[in-house]
């Protein structure tokens, strides 16, 4: 019983030191930050106020960056997906004999790459400065998740569920698209997961090659709107007043700004939930 309690204990502990500071955020973001600045908000908002939500969704560039987003994260995590995981499945035969050779050329990926200059110079030649498919085609495999899937489909997949289907008649192709597929809903969703969340934070590929105000993707419009906030609080080209009126929002804005691009990938993590919790262990020795 006293050993019980211990853990509960421990969980709870860890729950809050996980816990609080994405509750900070929500109650600093509708708080004055004169008192959020000065230590006074620690448990409830004080202050209240929406303005700093009011800002950043006034500006029109957000709906833009949203829209942008969702189509570079969707679309880029369905590439992804078609890619890594019929790779993922080849590699994973052992009668393949060209597999630990075609390996090795992925994994020398992970360590060494051409640089950003010659890279920039490939998407230049390739036509994709300025335009969407920068964001998706790209970087279109990622060697990790695809050592992930690979794992997985050798540990997970019998063999002689594939010898079965072949003395029925079933190819390859049959054998992963109608019994790999479906026994592998926990690596599908875990990896479409780190796909997403990648394709959703990736602020780089825009900062680079992106100059279209119109492609601009939502993190980018976001750090857009901190840095003009922050020259603004700071009362840059304006009088001493509007600078402190602006200091009184700046940190409403700043934690307004990370909960609006978080809030989209903690409303999907709920659904996939108990696929992510079987696919932890993806990868790891079981015995």
């Amino acid at each position: 019983m006293l050993f019980d309690a211990f853990i509960i204990i421990i969980a709870l502990l860890v729950f809050l030191v996980v816990a609080y500071p994405l509750y900070f955020i929500v109650i600093a973001s509708v708080s004055d930050s004169t008192l959020v600045s000065t230590g006074q908000v620690l448990f409830f908002p004080k202050g209240f106020s929406l303005f700093g939500y009011q800002e950043i969704f006034q500006d029109s560039r957000i709906w833009t960056g949203y829209k942008n987003t969702i189509i570079y994260s969707v679309l880029g995590t369905a590439l992804n997906l078609a890619l890594t995981l019929p790779a993922a499945y080849v590699l994973s035969r052992t009668e393949f004999r060209a597999r630990r050779f075609l390996m090795f050329f992925f994994v020398f990926t992970m360590f060494f790459n051409g640089g950003l200059i010659p890279t920039y110079l490939l998407i230049k030649d390739l036509n994709m400065i300025d335009t969407m498919w920068v964001f998706i085609i790209p970087f279109s495999v990622n060697v990790f998740n695809l050592i992930i899937t690979r794992t997985f489909f050798e540990t997970s997949i019998p063999k002689e569920m594939y010898e079965a289907a072949a003395i029925d008649g079933c190819s390859h192709f049959g054998f992963f698209m109608k019994v790999v597929l479906p026994l592998s809903k926990a690596v599908i969703s875990v990896i479409g997961l780190y796909y997403l969340v990648w394709h959703w934070n990736d602020f780089f590929t825009g900062l680079i090659y992106i100059r279209d105000n119109n492609l601009q993707p939502l993190q980018l419009v976001l750090r857009d709107i901190l840095i003009s906030n922050q020259v603004f609080s700071e009362g840059a080209g304006s009088g001493g007043a509007a600078g402190g009126y602006a200091q009184r929002y700046a940190d409403q804005i700043k934690y307004g700004v990370i909960i609006v691009s978080t809030l989209p990938i903690l409303i999907i993590y709920p659904f996939i939930q108990k696929y992510f919790e079987k696919g932890v262990m993806i990868g790891s020795v079981k015995g």
